[in-house]
């Protein structure tokens, strides 16, 4: 596909709804930091704060959690030189992708969708209106995050098993998008650490905001201690052999020990290791893994302006690609200019009036091509390449793929004046030559 990137893109986020727990770090934060330093990787980390707002209208908990969960990113060993790391806001061509996929994506998809499902049947049970304080924004929901993923043709997302449905309509977008306009999306896939993907909280249920059950993922070492103790067990004493299947404290444990920590554990379980024993056990696995990212953490809370500039920084990077790949989308589904449209009328009129590619050599030793239409007026100029054979294949991608190569050969030009008779101009090429 053509607007594959030469590396594979993983992208995650986390909306900015309340402060970062144990759940969020082991089935998110976690596996994300570490996938950012595997080579070949191009790594996209967001924060939701669109996402946000559909169930939070508390202007400045979403600030405050927004500056939490990036300090918490940064803390765990993201760094922003070498990710896109960016508040979802701060890029504004992703709302405006989200309508591009609304228009072709079936209410009946959304229909489906777990949250809202959640939602109408909660109010059918009550016996009020099924759509009863239903937003349209949460309704709308899956296009956003379908958005979040394509806008940067993300190949890998990691999400717990109860996010897979999300990451399955992206797809579905994807495919819908592509087959009315062209190959421009990367259908995704889901990334799940099996193991780990949903963390149990203090009461048993998965570890969740919503349920009120979360360990802080920076509390200090007296508050984790605390929560630690209030986990739920079962009333067997000590001596008594206990059961790893269903217990919470074990899944925690299991998600920052090593399989040979989770094997001893599993054996004192069955030898009857007392409760208190356990918890004990698993705040100072716990603190193992944390303590070490604290003081990171705490300066960065007390120096926003920090957190605020890594931010900045990384929308830019974001807008870099998704700037020029929205105006691509645009061209594609017909949001064009005026003119684009008597050009190519001229283009597929005759064949001597298509527009051409010249090669030359200048005296700087270096070797250029630039793309003219049929009077001459320069339409794309390359920059500098090293060898002819380097221009000449640059030529041919852009006869073969047209529009959909400008992206991939991003680097060596010129920046366009005129995007759309750009555009034009190569897809008249690219249906002449076949």
């Amino acid at each position: 596909m053509s607007s594959t990137p030469a590396s594979v893109r993983f992208l995650t986020g986390i909306t900015t709804s309340g402060t970062p727990h144990l759940g969020n770090y082991v089935g998110s934060i976690r596996p994300s930091v570490r996938a950012s330093l595997t080579p070949g990787v191009q790594s996209f980390y967001f924060l939701a704060d669109y996402h946000a707002l559909i169930k939070i209208d508390e202007p400045a908990r979403i600030q405050r959690s927004t500056l939490e969960i990036a300090a918490s990113w940064l803390a765990a060993g993201l760094d922003p030189e070498r990710v896109v790391f960016y508040r979802q806001s701060d890029v504004p061509e992703i709302p405006e992708l989200t309508w591009l996929l609304t228009c072709v994506t079936g209410k009946g998809v959304l229909n489906r969708a777990h949250a809202y499902k959640a939602s109408v049947d909660k109010n059918t049970a009550a016996g009020v209106d099924p759509d009863s304080d239903v937003t349209a924004g949460l309704f709308m929901y899956p296009v956003l995050m379908g958005a979040d993923i394509l806008m940067f043709n993300a190949h890998h997302v990691p999400v717990g098993r109860d996010q897979v449905q999300h990451i399955e309509m992206a797809r579905d977008m994807a495919n819908s998008f592509n087959h009315r306009y062209g190959e421009h999306f990367v259908p995704p896939q889901a990334a799940i650490e099996e193991s780990v993907a949903t963390l149990p909280g203090l009461d048993g249920r998965k570890m969740s905001k919503s349920y009120d059950n979360t360990i802080p993922l920076f509390a200090n070492r007296e508050q984790l201690k605390k929560l630690i103790a209030g986990i739920v067990t079962d009333s067997r004493a000590p001596g008594e052999p206990k059961e790893t299947e269903g217990s919470a404290l074990f899944q925690i444990y299991q998600a920052f020990a090593t399989p040979s920590e989770t094997d001893a554990l599993r054996k004192d379980y069955a030898d009857g290791i007392a409760w208190g024993v356990a918890k004990q056990i698993l705040l100072e696995r716990i603190d193992q893994e944390i303590a070490p990212m604290r003081a990171r953490y705490q300066h960065l809370m007390d120096h926003p302006e920090e957190v605020e500039a890594f931010l900045l920084a990384g929308a830019q990077k974001a807008r870099a690609i998704a700037t020029p790949f929205m105006a691509r989308l645009r061209h594609a589904v017909g949001l064009r200019g005026l003119t684009t449209g008597v050009v190519q009328a001229k283009v597929k009129s005759v064949k001597s009036a298509l527009p051409s590619f010249k090669q030359y050599r200048e005296k700087d030793g270096k070797f250029y091509f630039k793309l003219a239409d049929a009077k001459g007026v320069v339409l794309l100029q390359s920059l500098g390449l090293e060898s002819p054979q380097l221009a000449g294949k640059s030529i041919g991608l852009l006869q073969k793929e047209g529009a959909a190569a400008l992206e991939a050969l991003a680097a060596q030009l010129e920046p366009m004046a005129d995007r759309d008779a750009v555009f034009a101009a190569l897809d008249a090429l690219k249906d002449a030559a076949g």
